[in-house]
């Protein structure tokens, strides 16, 4: 895994903050080096089975997430990979040895113990349908038109993921009218209208939905929310909401490599969100992107330092419809789309043939806790500056097992 170095020389940070566009500053000195005895030992975060199923299936996410963001390389991006990875973990119940190590391998289950998987995922679910985190996470497979499907392929399904699958009748409105409706409902009426019509030649279709609506730890003063401008790249500036905190309390350090500035804040429910601010309007993000992982970020999560942020960011209510076939394809998954042995599922032979994808993000200005303004303790007293007033990137992740529940690419707030 690459070694993260983020520099968290506090005073730096202070000065980089303050003059960011003079492209200077001074080097900190070179910490030294550790030579701690064990230093490349598995991390304790990662070694129970549920915190390990999360990174895999997280893995899956960053990986799904970069394929997209290439493909939409000017446009912004929003996923909540955790109900496709959901899916494909669902799906492999009916799969044959050859395709079962396909999916495996794509979901990075290949270290975990295979014999636990499915029972390790219905706590996984368990716990991220906890109430308090805000997340309604739904993935369904609809089946062509009077399939027969094998029981047992059913009953394994339902037992673990606790979803059947849909087999389409063949009314194309009825069809239609109830999938829409299992959604909404499944998602507590916030993801709508799943499918406009459902697609042509459907031989197995994963459905993947999703909606978050955050609590922020501490609540923004609606007062303070403002149009202000957000810079889409050298030349342009919208005005966008700018919601606003002159004494935030969050975790930050500045990543030299990455040379972007990193900002976490906790959301109730034991979810916190990590902005990726680029140095650079202009800057390329490929070189952030390539660097997700559930290792790197939980690196990020321990490095960073708790500092006082005068800070501004855009209020954010976003819809995506995606179709993800063609990325899952590009992901070492074509053989789903083409010749897979799903014999667990059906006699007949059934192929993936769809991959659709709807998800609903709220982040405005909602808080657990009334307004506030803490101050800091001991020496660090000192505000910086946090502005996401720029294209910026953004993971949304549960604390207590790392498991990724949103991610997203944000060029232009306005289109969210």
């Amino acid at each position: 895994m690459r070694h993260l170095v983020v520099l968290l020389w506090l005073g730096l940070l202070a000065i980089s903050c303050r003059s960011q566009d003079s492209g200077t500053r001074s080097s900190p000195q070179d910490p030294e080096p550790d030579n701690t005895e064990g230093a490349e030992e598995e991390d304790p975060f990662f070694k129970s089975p549920l915190n390990k199923l999360a990174a895999a299936v997280s893995n899956f996410g960053y990986d799904l997430y970069r394929q997209q963001s290439s493909q939409a390389p000017s446009a912004n991006v929003l996923l909540s990979p955790f109900s496709i990875a959901t899916a494909l973990s669902g799906i492999s119940l009916g799969a044959g040895e050859r395709t079962e190590g396909i999916i495996s391998r794509a979901l990075f289950y290949d270290m975990l113990d295979k014999a636990g998987i499915h029972s390790t995922y219905k706590e996984l679910l368990t716990t991220m349908a906890a109430p308090s985190k805000g997340l309604k996470s739904v993935f369904r497979l609809i089946m062509e038109r009077r399939l027969k499907m094998k029981i047992g392929f059913v009953n394994e399904l339902d037992k673990a993921y606790g979803v059947r699958p849909r087999v389409l009748s063949g009314n194309a409105r009825a069809d239609l009218q109830e999938i829409n409706n299992w959604v909404q409902q499944r998602t507590g009426g916030k993801v709508t209208r799943f499918f406009g019509e459902i697609p042509a030649g459907i031989s197995i279709l994963l459905l993947g939905a999703a909606y978050f609506k955050g609590q922020w730890v501490t609540r923004f003063d609606t007062r303070l929310t403002k149009l202000q401008d957000f810079h889409l790249d050298e030349g342009r500036t919208v005005k966008v909401p700018m919601m606003s905190d002159p004494k935030a309390i969050l975790k930050y350090g500045f990543d030299s490599e990455l040379n972007c500035k990193i900002a976490q804040l906790p959301l109730a429910g034991s979810v916190s969100i990590m902005f990726f601010l680029p140095q650079s309007v202009t800057q390329n993000m490929t070189l952030i992107e390539e660097s997700l992982t559930s290792e790197f970020i939980h690196d990020i999560d321990r490095q960073l330092k708790t500092v006082q942020a005068v800070l501004s960011l855009p209020q954010l209510k976003m819809t995506s419809e995606t179709n993800l076939a063609s990325t899952l394809q590009e992901m070492r998954l074509q053989a789903l789309f083409s010749t897979p042995d799903f014999s667990k599922i059906a006699v007949k032979p059934v192929k993936l043939t769809h991959a659709q994808h709807k998800v609903v993000l709220e982040l405005r200005e909602d808080g657990a806790r009334p307004v506030s303004a803490p101050e800091m303790t001991g020496p660090l007293n000192f505000a910086i500056d946090y502005h996401l007033d720029r294209p910026f990137l953004f993971v949304l992740r549960d604390n207590d097992t790392g498991t990724l529940l949103f991610i997203g690419k944000i060029l232009d707030p306005r289109s969210a």
